[in-house]
């Protein structure tokens, strides 16, 4: 029994044993949210799929003929030199009546040229590849990057961040390594195995019948081992993903591991995905080294058959000196691209795997849909809100909004009030169309929601969530993503008008003052402080603040409230909050319970009615005495 036989059947034993661990952690790593929503993986024949990822990049396959071309040339030129060799040895150096070196120096000059014309060749089709693949790849990422943007809250909640960043990256470069080192270089592979057993049968069909009879039965084992490297690429792509995920949460939650000293915690969960990760490579390079080691076997008996049988046909004169020495040589390039197609088509597996998941990722249809321009826009100036019999619920939970209707009339000032998990942040994700509701209709200005293009929802609606979320640049750049192109003077005049030029003067650069990742360079406060700016300066004809002061000392929060009077004034806004002084001031309260508006009206009404509202208030006005 083989080596490599004895190695399948191990590596059979411990895929076997380890078959109910492997389905218990792709359980866990599958990227499936609380939720109920599930970022899919493409689960047709390798092939197939490839077909789907280069119809999503059409980039790859521009200008293909001419590097197949290419790619023929370089592989009939490698042919010329066993047939010169032979030439040379036969008609040449062993010529009857003596050696005839014109011959000679005729079959050097066409062996130098061979060689030239094929390193000419083989160097195009290697920068037409390069250009076509990294233009293609561009395409992918580009293509991936803005669909999950597309995609609501949801489905972007359905993978850890960190998996989902790995769906962008290192999937995508599992295929640039397989397109750029090995795509092309399959093609040319199974190109010269073909050309050179046609040529060895020439010279000999029982050399060629040798040489076949070596590597058809590994061929055919190959063709199973295959199968099970494409399904232990796809779980190291997934345990990978996870990998990345307890990394980057590990990474974003470095205050909280510190401030609970759970360091150790999280070093054992990142510490047990890596070694997820890595014992499914271990498996996978198992498979791969049982088909090199093959490869390898196969390799010295094919050569070894043909020196034998070789010398056994010259003996009896069916073969000259020279074709078997061109028989050793053509050997060598059948052998040769058979070795580099089985280690490439190990990498295709793993490529495949990746576009399992990039592909999955493209086809998820978004189920925030953009009308793009099919879309209409709502008559100009301030915005009215209309719900129609809303309802929302996350997949396989009981509904979080119940049959919700309402109207916000424009230049209306509303505050949304409730405890926590009322459906308050629910109902502006659904008005802002960050998520659609399950069943009803949401209108603005008489308008479908659903029916308006982003571009227009996204300039005329502006949503300052509780996070303040910036970007790793200054706090001038983090307000321009309100306006971009807005000027240095018309940043600088958004503070002043709220009331914040001297927190402005006091950071160490201005608006120039770098925030940092994440804006972790200021506190909580100033962060929502520059995101406020940032709505402002957007000019919004609705504006949506979700716990906006929420995270603001009350001194700041008094400031921020008077900018927000002028802020808002004219305009139709909606603030949710706990603090109950911002529904103080507002033209009217919505009370929120258990999903449904149980009280509505202004706050003088609303506190004296011995309602939800009342019992809030007086809660909060506790708190505030004490």
């Amino acid at each position: 029994m083989s080596t490599a036989t004895v190695a399948a059947k191990d590596d059979a034993k411990n895929d076997a044993k380890n078959a109910n661990t492997d389905a218990s952690a792709d359980a866990k790593s599958a990227p499936v949210s609380s939720s109920g929503y599930q970022l899919p993986e493409a689960t047709d024949g390798g092939y197939a799929v490839l077909r789907r990822g280069l119809r999503l990049a059409p980039d790859f396959t521009k200008g293909l003929g001419l590097t197949v071309a290419l790619a023929t040339v370089a592989t009939v030129g490698r042919l010329v030199i066993p047939l010169t060799v032979q030439q040379t040895l036969d008609r040449g150096i062993l010529a009857k009546g003596g050696p005839d070196y014109g011959v000679v120096r005729t079959m050097v000059a066409l062996s130098a040229l061979a060689v030239l014309v094929t390193a000419v060749s083989a160097y195009l089709m290697n920068v037409r590849l390069y250009t076509s693949s990294e233009r293609g790849l561009a395409t992918v990422r580009t293509k991936a990057f803005r669909h999950v943007h597309d995609l609501s809250l949801l489905h972007q909640q359905a993978e850890q961040r960190g998996a989902l960043v790995s769906r962008v990256t290192s999937d995508i470069d599992t295929v640039t390594v397989f397109i750029q080192q090995g795509g092309m270089q399959l093609f040319i592979a199974a190109a010269q195995v073909l050309v050179v057993t046609v040529v060895m049968a020439v010279y000999s069909w029982q050399l060629t019948l040798l040489v076949w009879a070596c590597f058809v039965p590994m061929f055919l084992i190959m063709r199973r081992i295959q199968a099970r490297t494409g399904r232990a690429y796809r779980k190291v792509r997934r345990r990978y993903g996870q990998m990345l995920g307890e990394v980057s949460e590990a990474l974003v939650g470095a205050d909280v591991l510190r401030a609970y000293g759970i360091e150790d915690r999280a070093g054992r969960r990142i510490g047990e995905a890596v070694e997820s990760t890595r014992d499914s490579q271990l498996r996978t390079q198992r498979l791969i080294v049982i088909t090199f080691s093959m490869g390898e076997l196969v390799a010295g008996l094919a050569t070894a058959g043909i020196v034998v049988l070789g010398v056994l046909l010259g003996v009896g004169g069916r073969l000259t000196a020279g074709e078997l020495a061109a028989m050793l040589f053509l050997v060598t390039l059948f052998i040769s691209p058979v070795q580099f197609g089985t280690e490439m088509l190990n990498e295709a597996q793993n490529a495949i795997a990746g576009w399992r998941r990039i592909v999955g990722l493209l086809e998820a249809p978004p189920d925030v849909v953009d009308p793009g321009t099919a879309g209409v826009s709502p008559p100009e100036g301030p915005l009215g809100v209309g719900f129609e019999e809303v309802v929302f619920a996350y997949p396989g939970g009981a509904p979080v909004l119940h049959s919700l209707s309402t109207e916000i009339k424009p230049r209306t000032r509303v505050a949304v009030v409730g405890e926590t998990g009322s459906g308050k942040t629910t109902f502006a994700k659904l008005l802002t169309r960050l998520m659609d509701p399950t069943s009803g209709h949401i209108t603005i200005n008489g308008v479908p929601l659903k029916d308006v293009d982003f571009e227009t929802l996204r300039s005329r609606m502006v949503m300052v969530p509780q996070d303040g979320f910036l970007f790793d640049m200054t706090v001038g750049d983090n307000v321009r993503y309100g306006r971009p192109g807005a000027t240095d003077d018309e940043v600088r005049r958004a503070f002043d008008d709220l009331g914040l030029t001297d927190w402005l003067d006091g950071l160490p650069e201005g608006p120039a003052t770098r925030v940092g990742q994440r804006g972790e360079s200021l506190s909580a406060g100033e962060r929502q402080l520059v995101a406020l700016a940032r709505a402002y300066i957007a000019d919004p004809d609705l504006l949506v603040l979700d716990e906006a002061t929420s995270a603001v000392d009350p001194a700041t929060e008094v400031r921020i409230t008077r900018a927000l009077d002028g802020l808002t004034r004219g305009r139709t806004s909606i603030a949710i909050a706990h603090r109950l002084s911002t529904a103080e001031a507002a033209d009217e309260v919505f009370v929120f319970d258990a999903g449904r508006i149980v009280e509505r009206g202004p706050h003088r009404e609303l506190v004296v009615a011995g309602g939800v509202y009342s019992g809030l208030h007086e809660s909060w006005a506790r708190q505030q005495r004490s």
